[in-house]
């Protein structure tokens, strides 16, 4: 693989990771229909860029993560201030109660996941995901500002939003598109449903990049594309940075569902050029 697809498949999972336009769908998309320059072992390449977009939403929410795990230790060392008002928990504390909760279905993918895997060689199926997640977009843009937010959303709500972060799992639904339409279906306000999917998902994203990392060793790794994979692992860690900050103006914008024709128009056109090429 050349540093100049390597570096353009970074800008593209840096994009598509958390503007909700499925990353899993376009990198699919575009090693289907355009692999003459793939890499080698595509998994280790996945988990790179992956781990690169991970970097970024822990840089960009670090001082609400630092919150969390201080608050979460105190809790369980059992130390007095780690009580919110009126003997409550606090919303830092309650927020990593709904993150496990909200991991848990992805328990119900490892059976599947074999077939699911396949699923990225079916680019027919992924513009159909596309579609389909055009729609979900075009849902929320319908939706009104919530009120739930860390003190007042439930374990159910975050079980529910989990349950599509699993579904999401396959290639085309975007998993921040899914979660944060469900979310504000849920009636979570709309900085809190952003929030929430991007917290949820340094789990989930952890989980699934150590189990590819496995699958690729086993697959084998080409130590002279490394370099080229690490340019690729960079770009999407900066782009996916600046677009956290983009998505969270334009969901508080209520822009979000102005996506779902970038979807559409991704679903269709792939459609037809997995017909012709």
């Amino acid at each position: 693989m050349s540093i100049l697809m390597a570096a353009f498949l970074g800008l593209v999972q840096g994009i598509s990771e958390f503007l909700p336009i499925s990353s899993s769908g376009h990198l699919s998309i575009i090693q289907n229909l355009f692999g003459g320059d793939a890499p080698s072992n595509h998994l280790f390449f996945d988990v790179l860029l992956h781990l690169g977009t991970l970097v970024a939403v822990c840089i960009f929410y670090w001082r609400d993560i630092r919150v969390m795990a201080v608050d979460t230790i105190g809790f369980i060392a059992g130390r007095s201030d780690s009580q919110g008002e009126e003997g409550r928990l606090k919303p830092s504390i309650r927020t990593v109660l709904m993150v496990i909760v909200a991991t848990l279905p992805l328990v119900l993918i490892l059976p599947v996941n074999s077939y699911v895997e396949q699923l990225y060689y079916n680019t027919p199926f992924i513009s159909f995901t596309l579609i389909v997640t055009g729609f979900l977009l075009f849902i929320s843009g319908k939706l009104s500002e919530g009120r739930k937010n860390e003190k007042t959303s439930s374990m159910l709500d975050a079980f529910i939003v989990g349950l599509v972060q699993a579904v999401a799992t396959i290639p085309g639904l975007s998993r921040s598109g899914t979660t944060i339409t469900v979310g504000l279906a849920r009636g979570m306000k709309r900085e809190f449903a952003v929030k929430f999917s991007f917290l949820m998902s340094i789990p989930a994203i952890l989980g699934s990049t150590l189990v590819t990392f496995m699958d690729a060793v086993r697959e084998g790794i080409n130590w002279a594309e490394v370099p080229a994979y690490l340019v690729g692992m960079v770009i999407a860690g900066v782009v996916g940075y600046l677009c956290l900050w983009l998505l969270k103006r334009i969901v508080m914008n209520n822009s979000f569902g102005k996506f779902a024709y970038y979807c559409w128009g991704a679903g269709i056109v792939s459609l037809i050029l997995s017909l012709v090429l």
